[in-house]
């Protein structure tokens, strides 16, 4: 997730202040990894210093003073074309699951037993993320596919590395 185009393209939809902008992200983009506010407020820093966004309006608060951002034509063209742009396909040719079990086979370790435990730890994450479907709202649900569907590839490359451990540990073994 690219927070600093998240918040130009919030900021894009109306001009917001960082406690704003911080309750939109973690409602729609930010959930179970809500932003800090001193990553908000670092990012807007960021962003009004290579002119995509600039402060409008500021106003007393209760602590410090409350800034409306605005996003700027350079911020706005920056949301546009990474809007239009594809995004690379993911994941990449080596994750960390493979990495763990390739390691493992090279130091002699169980990887069948990691395999098997990393299995779980899918299956458990899976059975949240049901729940998530059944009790939550649209978002949620949404949110909660496109994990699933990256859990059950992740679980079809578990079963067949595991098939395949054997050969694997001979490729990998000096």
């Amino acid at each position: 997730m690219s927070v600093p185009l998240t918040l130009l393209g919030l900021l894009e939809r109306e001009p917001s202040h960082g406690y704003d902008l911080k309750r939109d992200y973690d409602t729609f983009f930010g959930r179970g990894k809500p932003l800090s506010f001193g990553q908000v407020y670092s990012t807007l820093g960021r962003l009004a210093r290579d002119g995509k966004v600039v402060i409008g309006e500021v106003a007393p608060g209760e602590g410090p003073e409350r800034k409306r951002y605005l996003i700027t034509e350079r911020g706005a063209t920056e949301v546009d074309t990474w809007l239009t742009e594809p995004v690379e396909p993911e994941p990449t040719l080596q994750s960390i699951l493979f990495s763990k079990v390739v390691l493992s086979l090279m130091l002699e370790r169980p990887a069948e037993e990691y395999l098997d435990r990393q299995r779980a730890a899918h299956l458990r994450r899976m059975r949240e993320l049901t729940e998530l479907k059944r009790s939550g709202e649209l978002v949620d649900a949404l949110l909660a596919d496109h994990a699933l569907f990256h859990l059950e590839a992740d679980l079809r490359w578990i079963d067949l590395t595991s098939a395949r451990l054997g050969t694997l540990a001979k490729a990998v073994q000096r």
